[in-house]
């Protein structure tokens, strides 16, 4: 199989999107950088680098902290992490991916 140097978009993810591009652009839809209905497919690694940078910016002006949001961008957060999660777990993601190394 040939590898790609294109994303392949968050609806077609492994994991229901539960990655770290998936998180990565679930976050950017929180703070507006991308509309939510982008789904970055078919973009170049590049281009995704560039996000991951923009959210990075924003993320730093709340201390990287979930709770530090203001009110509206908390909400907007829990709403599409949440919807995220619910749709990944009934694909079969379960999370322990995730946190097999904490144990």
């Amino acid at each position: 199989m040939a590898k790609t140097d294109k994303y392949v978009g968050i609806h077609n993810e492994v994991n229901g999107g539960m990655t770290t591009i998936g998180k990565l652009i679930r976050d950017a839809w929180v703070f507006g950088i991308i509309p939510e209905t982008e789904s970055c497919e078919g973009w170049n690694y590049s281009r995704v680098n560039e996000l991951m940078q923009q959210v990075d910016a924003e993320w730093d002006k709340y201390g990287c902290m979930v709770r530090d949001l203001p009110d509206p961008l908390r909400e907007r957060h829990e709403r599409i992490h949440g919807a995220a999660i619910a749709k990944a777990r009934t694909a079969g993601w379960s999370g322990e991916f995730e946190t097999d190394d904490e144990q």
